[in-house]
């Protein structure tokens, strides 16, 4: 799995987020444009400490989950999200859109960062994992809506 920590997924990723247009083709889901864009920011807030989403430790989730968060196997479609960052109201596309890119931004300037505090559901996860799972998460909804 390629790393968003790696400068050419990282310019790979934006590009796609570039790419994507409202009247791009949701492939799957129930998540419009804009809401997508709101969801895909809410790891890097977890990442980044930006927001407090009251999630508490989950040893199923650790024990049965993390992996597959930075593991080289697709995500498939329509997997159940979880509660804290399913998006129910209407959310501006190019609004979100720009902020998407504000917080990759932001995310790009810590890339020298050896250490992360550890996520509140998960537990601690090492930079590359970190890097994979942030890839990992925003291919699978580019690719939700054919970017």
């Amino acid at each position: 799995m390629k790393s968003l920590f790696d400068a050419e997924a990282f310019s790979e990723i934006k590009n796609r987020i570039e790419n994507l247009a409202e009247a791009s083709p949701r492939q799957w889901g129930k998540m419009t444009h804009g809401q997508m864009l709101h969801h895909c920011q809410g790891p890097f807030n977890i990442m980044l400490e930006k927001v407090d989403y009251g999630m508490k430790p989950n040893w199923l989730a650790k024990v049965f989950f993390k992996k597959s968060l930075y593991s080289d196997k697709l995500w498939r479609k329509n997997l159940p999200t979880a509660k804290f960052l399913r998006e129910k109201e209407h959310r501006n596309f190019n609004d979100e859109k720009a902020q998407l890119m504000r917080i990759l931004d932001e995310f790009e300037s810590q890339k020298d960062r050896t250490e992360w505090t550890p996520h509140p559901g998960f537990g601690y996860f090492t930079r590359d994992q970190w890097g994979r799972m942030q890839y990992k998460h925003l291919d699978h909804h580019l690719r939700q809506f054919g970017v």
